[in-house]
Parts: C-alpha cells; structure tokens; sequence
C-alpha cells in the first residue's frame, strides 16, 4: 500500500482518518498533532523571553510516551530560548524495570543535552515500591500508593526547579480512559478538577489555575498510544517499553479493553469521546469550581489538602515511610 501523502510505502493506516502513511509522513502526522496542541493550549507564555524563558518540566519516566513527548518538544523548540525544557525522572524503586526505565531516560537526555533530574522514593520517604506492594498495609493496588507518591514529586520538585508548566505524557487512549471513567463514577467535581487540572487552555478564559500547584498540560493527548509507540519505534529512540510488574489497576484495564474494541468497531470513538468530554468538562469546572483557596495546609508537610493530614503523608506513615520530604537541592 502507498502512502496517501508522498506515494512512499505505507507503514501504518490510521482507520479513524482513513489515511495510509509512511515513516516520514506520519512521524510529520504526530509532530504536527503535538505543536498544534501546544498552540492551541497556549502552552508558550506570551510574555516569555530569552533572558526570562518558560521553564517547562517534563515528567520523563523512560516509557515511550514520556520520550516522544521530550523528543518532539526538544526538536520543536531547541532553537527557540524563550523556552527551556529540563526532564524530571521518579524512581519508585521497582527493581529491574524502573532500572531500565532510568537508563533510558539518562540516554535520552545526553542524546539532546537535556538537563535531567532523578528523585527516589527511598530517598524522599525512607520506602520502595517492592516493598510497599508486598506489605501492602491499606489493602489497596500498588498503583494507589504510587500514584499519591508520584504525584508529590513531581509537584514539588516541579516547582523546586522553577517549572512554569508541568507537562506529561498522557496519551489520547489515557485520556479517554479517565474521561470515560469519571463520567461512569457521576462525580461533576472531579471532571471539572481534570480540566482545570490539564485540559483547559492557558488563555484568560481557558481553565482556572492556582499559585499552589504548578500548572500541567498534556501536549501529546491528541495521539493514539499505538502511534506514540510506533513513532518511538521508527525514530530509534530509546523508550522502556514493558508493562510495570506491579501494575494493578482492574477498573481501568476494563475501560481500557472496551473503548479498544469501541475503536475497532468505530473508528474515532476515543476523538469523539474526548470532543465532547472536554466541553461538559468546561462547562463542569465553570459551574463547581472551588480551587486551593479553599485548601488548609498539612499538619506534616504542609502541602495543600481538606485534611489534618495530606493523602500522601498518610500513606507514607501507613508504610512506615518518613512523611517528612525531603528538602529539593
């Protein structure tokens, strides 16, 4: 088959556009998908300059959405110094995987001189996530403590670093997943926190944001996670391709089996999905909107929580973790 665009040999057909593309024009096809998405977002502040750049932190784990994200911005504004890019790698201390998670994120970011960052979880809270799965004290999924943990550290050091924006590689299948599982949960306030969170845009009118929290935004959620994964692929980069040996999350795993079979059958349901999600999202965080003013500070760490103590100092105690952070060099 050639492809639609250049005549070339076709590596793929993406059946929700109807378009067969070769390496180079759907490597282009993602490229293009991540820097309309930018602009659209508003992700560069106007008010960026050389001598005072926007400083955007990427949560760079060595999967291969992380790395395609940090790959597309680092070509899309490596000569451009209004903007400066610095990788933030969490090691939860998963032997074996995380290990080479990290080494790829440490080749990626000597590949593109990237400035790259990596904080521990044995360092910050005394604990390691093969052991907090094997003790398992709350009777919950490994992915439950690790994401409070996670989420922590990456806001704080975010912020420690000077980070304007916080950026992730949440992908379209990621998203739609989440938008679908808020919506079967028929909690309004939490679909209005995910757009005030990293869906709203960064214009006057775009989503609430808060001194608090560093600002996130998800740059590569207009592309499928196949695509991501075969983009990785044909540009060689160095991306840790391997399901996490503690990952648990059943709920998610349904959603995710169903809106795959949902894409077989009709083609552009995750799109569709996320068209109108991201409008009754709007609309949500318009209507039930709160924000940090309303926050009290944690009676351990002091980080924003509507309780005496935060979500993540409690599981670090129930861990017999050390809940005091650490302070960010």
């Amino acid at each position: 088959m050639d492809c639609d665009k250049c005549g070339a040999d076709a590596v793929t057909h993406l059946a929700y556009s109807g378009l067969h593309l070769c390496g180079d024009c759907f490597s282009q096809s993602v490229e293009k998908r991540v820097r309309r998405r930018v602009r659209e977002d508003g992700l560069l502040d106007q008010s960026a300059t050389p001598d005072d750049p926007d400083t955007w932190v990427v949560g760079l784990s060595g999967g291969k959405d992380s790395v395609v994200l940090t790959k597309v911005l680092h070509d899309t504004f490596e000569s451009d110094p209004r903007v400066e890019l610095v990788g933030l790698t969490i090691h939860e201390g998963i032997e074996g995987y995380r290990d080479e998670s990290v080494d790829a994120c440490v080749e990626l970011a000597a590949d593109l001189d990237l400035r790259h960052e990596l904080v521990t979880y044995e360092e910050e809270f005394g604990v390691r996530m093969d052991d907090v799965a094997a003790d398992d004290p709350e009777g919950m999924a490994p992915c439950a403590y690790c994401g409070v943990f996670r989420r922590d550290l990456l806001e704080r050091y975010a912020d420690d670093l000077g980070a304007d924006k916080l950026l992730t590689g949440h992908n379209l299948d990621d998203e739609a997943q989440t938008a679908l599982m808020n919506f079967l949960e028929g909690d309004p306030k939490q679909v209005a926190k995910h757009f005030d969170a990293s869906l709203g845009g960064f214009d006057d009118e775009g989503r609430e944001t808060q001194d608090t929290f560093v600002p996130r935004a998800k740059p590569l959620r207009d592309v499928p996670e196949k695509e991501v994964a075969l983009y990785a692929h044909l540009n060689d980069l160095p991306a840790h391709i391997t399901e996490c040996p503690h990952a648990s999350e059943a709920y998610r795993g349904e959603i995710q089996q169903l809106l795959l079979k949902l894409e077989e059958n009709h083609p552009g349901t995750r799109h569709s999905i996320m068209a109108g999600y991201e409008q009754l999202a709007e609309a949500a965080a318009d209507s039930l909107r709160g924000g940090a003013d309303d926050l009290d500070e944690c009676d351990r760490c002091g980080a924003p929580t509507d309780n005496d103590v935060c979500r993540k100092c409690y599981l670090v105690e129930a861990v017999g973790g050390d809940p005091e952070p650490a302070s960010p060099e």
